[in-house]
């Protein structure tokens, strides 16, 4: 953990960044560093008056990280963590150590993801291109007052670009499998009050592995799409936001690397395991994502005279097709059978939400709102098994193609499917007692239903079930809400103690090889959890600095863990039991001359198991012991960034700078075997990117070149059990390897 911090520290202190601020600034040679305005609470507020512990990242920070999606924002957050595998479908957010691991359909996320005012039913969904973004606000802890029942660990609150923000281009290259981007976006004044703005963009990568069966690379992708936004002064007191996109994805990804030796005769065709310094696969089928997404929102905001109604409607569509190697072998050889695996998915959501919010000024301000929710999703899965025999027995490893070997090909067939209904009532509210102490407080009225299907057909055989058929309903009704006072302390300095109850709703376990015993209703998960916070800004507004310290415990928890189902490694979806998650955070803005920032956070988070719950078929040795760290919990999480700006070098303003990141080992796996929790730990890891620019003085254009993984860090950022022998599978991410990039740029 020293060793760490003391390498990241010293790069970064070596080299000062171009990296562009956190918030939005004074201006050209201002030292204070301005507002920096959220929408946490639902309305318009400075992000230093706000009662909860909020990272806000700036879209401009997000590009010049190199983050094409959320997965890699989360080097500049340090409580946020992403589970990526397989593919986009099974991605997960955690917040504080805590996150849904699931693969199943019929369950929803801890971390709720919401762009431009509209909650996305699924996390999968959320890791599209981030893309003319104006701000990234991350909500830690239960948020449900405000956002619902899939906001128990927290919110992603992603607000994009308005019109007004400027027309640019900009076009990038990289190199490890080189990359091409382009994007850009054009305002367009459509006539009296009214604005519109339309973003594209393009992407293609070729991938950082190898695929010793093809010769060619894969974890790449191909991506484009497209978002308009029009907004309309209909009337004096009525403005409506119309906003439209759509994305198309056809990404090989993501290929699971084979990181130790296999205790079969499959370690005789695959590459040389190395842990997480491996980078080549060996198999005839590529594990890939083709997806669709898109959809349509309505927001109308009526000014009634200081309180403004607010009304939004939205329809979103996401399809997914998952293609998946599940023997991770180039052919079927005698006794090691060929899995290969299609999964379809389709999904619609349905939302309206209606509210009203007071001044803020007054005695007692308030947000009142309704909420309703309507999911529906689809699965066709299909598995292809062929499996050979060979008499006598070979005791080298021989493929089903030799002569004598008699082939047996089976498939099943599973569709399953779910549909989710959400109703709300909320409201929150503060209470100024004085002008230096407020009460706050709230209650959300939730009201659950959910149906699911399920039926399989097929041969049964190795990785295949018999077939079977489900349907099962629940509901749930729910009371949660947040109660805390908030005190200023001096007029740069604010602190606050909450308590808020979370709570996420029902679900059902729905997988491939589902039986009887597994169709029990998975109960909602609740928490409770408190926190006290500091905000503070100092020297005259060029140092802000905000501390928050945390508790909190979850009942119910909804958890995957490893199980073994007609032979093949599954992920079980149960309430795991009970855990908790404590810490303390610190996030900073620092502005020691007008053309030098620096920026940052430190998160320690202690996340574990405090009672696990029995199977329920009662054997104990599924039982993960107490004590034990949950998945995507590293202790320890950091990020530092500096950015300095010389202006007028013969001509051109110089950018250069650094961005910073490290964590502590974790889990990615919660196993009641100590031997699988040690062989999915992720060790610990630092990142340092470098970058130089040059830019003319009214920023109309800029070139800038990057350096990505400075020190050449290998590390995966999920190892998984469940590979050929009882061997583990690695995923190994692009920023795993040194590489590099430059990016042009032209506003107008």
């Amino acid at each position: 953990m020293k060793k760490t911090i003391l390498i990241t520290s010293a790069a970064i202190a070596a080299i000062v960044t171009a990296g562009p601020a956190l918030a939005q600034t004074a201006g050209e040679g201002a030292t204070d560093l301005g507002e920096i305005v959220v929408t946490a609470q639902k309305r318009e507020e400075r992000l230093q008056d706000v009662p909860l512990a909020v990272s806000v990242v700036s879209g401009d920070a997000i590009a010049a990280s190199g983050a094409v999606n959320l997965e890699g924002a989360q080097r500049l957050i340090p409580t946020l963590s992403i589970r990526k595998a397989g593919t986009s479908l099974n991605q997960v957010i955690f917040l504080r150590g805590v996150g849904t691991s699931t693969f199943s359909i019929a369950g929803e996320p801890s971390v709720s993801s919401v762009v431009d005012g509209v909650v996305y039913s699924r996390a999968g969904e959320a890791f599209s291109d981030l893309v003319d973004v104006e701000r990234i606000e991350v909500l830690r802890g239960p948020q449900g007052t405000l956002f619902g029942k899939n906001s128990s660990a927290g919110v992603i609150n992603i607000v994009t670009k308005r019109p007004g923000a400027g027309s640019y281009v900009e076009a990038g290259y990289g190199s490890n499998g080189d990359e091409f981007r382009l994007r850009g976006a054009v305002d367009a004044p459509l006539g009296a009050g009214v604005q519109a703005r339309v973003t594209g963009f393009y992407g293609t990568y070729g991938g950082n592995i190898r695929n010793l069966t093809t010769g060619s690379r894969v974890n790449g992708y191909e991506r484009y799409g497209v978002r308009a936004i029009v907004e309309a002064e209909a009337t004096e007191n009525l403005t409506l936001t119309v906003i439209a996109d759509y994305r198309k994805a056809d990404d090989d990804c993501c290929a699971q690397i084979i990181g130790n030796v296999p205790t079969n005769l499959a370690a005789q065709v695959l590459p040389s395991p190395r842990r997480d310094k491996s980078r080549f696969v060996n198999q005839n089928l590529v594990t890939s994502t083709i997806e669709e997404s898109g959809g349509v929102s309505l927001q109308a905001d009526y000014d009634l005279g200081g309180h403004v109604l607010t009304y939004i409607a939205s329809y979103r569509e996401w399809d997914n097709k998952e293609i998946r190697d599940g023997d991770w072998l180039p052919q079927p050889y005698v006794g090691l059978n060929e899995l290969h695996d299609f999964g379809p998915t389709t999904s619609n959501t349905l939302t309206q939400e209606i509210r009203i919010a007071s001044p803020a000024d007054q005695t007692f301000s308030y947000v009142l709102g309704a909420y309703y929710s309507r999911a529906e999703t689809d699965r066709v899965f299909t598995r292809n098994v062929a499996s050979c025999t060979l008499a006598p027995a070979p005791t080298t490893l021989t493929p089903c193609s030799a002569p004598g070997a008699v082939t047996t090909r089976i498939s099943g067939s599973t569709t399953h499917g779910s549909v989710f209904k959400n109703y709300a009532l909320f409201g929150q509210g503060t209470w100024n007692l004085s002008d230096s102490l407020r009460l706050l407080g709230g209650l959300r009225l939730s009201s659950d239903k959910l149906e699911a299907y399920l039926s399989r057909t097929g041969t049964a055989g190795p990785g295949i079930s018999a077939p079977f058929s489900f349907t099962g309903d629940t509901d749930n009704t729910d009371l949660s809400g947040k109660v805390g006072i908030q005190y200023d302390l001096s007029q740069d300095s604010v602190g606050y103690l909450t308590y808020s109850r979370g709570y996420k709703g029902p679900a059902f376990n729905l997988f491939f090889n589902l039986g009887a015993t597994g169709t029990n209703v998975i109960e909602a998960e609740t928490s409770d959890s408190f926190e006290v916070g500091l905000k503070n800004t100092a020297l005259d507004g060029r140092l802000i600095l905000n501390l928050a310290a945390f508790y909190a415990k979850y009942h119910n928890f909804q958890a995957n863990n490893p199980d073994l189902v007609a032979g093949v490694v599954v992920s079980r979806f149960t309430n795991a039991g009970t855990i908790s998650t404590r810490g303390a955070e610190a996030d900073f803005l620092y502005r020691p001359l007008a053309d030098l920032t620096l920026s940052g956070g430190l998160a320690y988070t202690d996340a574990h198991i405090n009672k696990f719950r029995a199977p329920i078929a009662g054997v104990n040795t599924g039982v993960v012991p107490s004590g034990t760290q949950l998945p995507y919990a590293p202790k320890w999480k950091g990020s530092l960034n500096v950015e300095y700006r010389i202006r007028d070098v013969g001509g051109f303003d110089v950018l250069m700078g650094a961005q910073g990141s490290f964590q502590s080992s974790t889990y990615a796996e919660l196993s009641a075997n100590p031997a699988v929790r040690l062989g999915t730990r992720i060790e610990a890891y630092e990142l340092v990117d470098v970058s130089l620019g040059l830019a003319d003085p009214d920023d109309k254009y800029r070139v800038t070149a990057v350096v990505r993984n400075l020190f050449d860090q290998s590390f995966a950022t999920h190892v998984e059990s469940g590979g050929p022998g009882g061997s583990f599978r690695f995923q190994i991410p692009r920023e795993a390897d040194r590489y590099y990039g430059v990016t042009a740029r032209v506003n107008f």
